[in-house]
């Protein structure tokens, strides 16, 4: 399961030089042309078996398809996700309503144990980082079994 950070890089003529993608790079021995590259794309969040995030993503993301599909992400939606993982953290008891694990053939434990809370955590440092440090990037979701 992952969740991709895109930076839009394409370099205009009219692109003012502080503001253009500037860089070196080989596929191979064979210099890239930095002017025909768009995007760069980014791990954002990278998640194993943590079912209830994948669920979470289908449910508010996919519109209920769990299609290994490749989803655009609102921020507005991944700031939802970054309240509602607050909201379970300090009550823990609701964990089983709004964040609801999932079975599956390689979606790990349903177990709401410590590690379900402490992928938790780490899933709210990283989200809230890549957030406030990224202001002008798009996300992505995308899961693959």
């Amino acid at each position: 399961m992952h969740l991709k950070r895109r930076k839009y890089v394409k370099n205009w003529s009219h692109t003012p030089d502080e503001k253009r993608f500037h860089g070196v790079a080989f596929i191979g021995n064979k210099p890239i042309n930095l002017n025909n590259i768009q995007y760069l794309e980014f791990e954002a969040m990278y998640w194993r078996k943590m079912n209830a995030i994948h669920n979470w993503f289908v449910e508010n993301v996919q519109d209920g398809k769990d299609d290994c599909g490749n989803y655009f992400v609102q921020r507005e939606q991944i700031e939802k996700l970054l309240l509602t993982i607050e909201h379970v953290l300090q009550n823990k008891d609701d964990a089983s309503k709004l964040l609801e694990t999932k079975a599956g053939c390689f979606f790990g434990s349903t177990e709401i144990d410590d590690w379900y809370f402490d992928q938790l955590v780490e899933t709210r440092i990283r989200l809230q980082d890549e957030l406030n440090n990224n202001p002008d990037d798009e996300f992505y979701y995308e899961s693959s079994w």
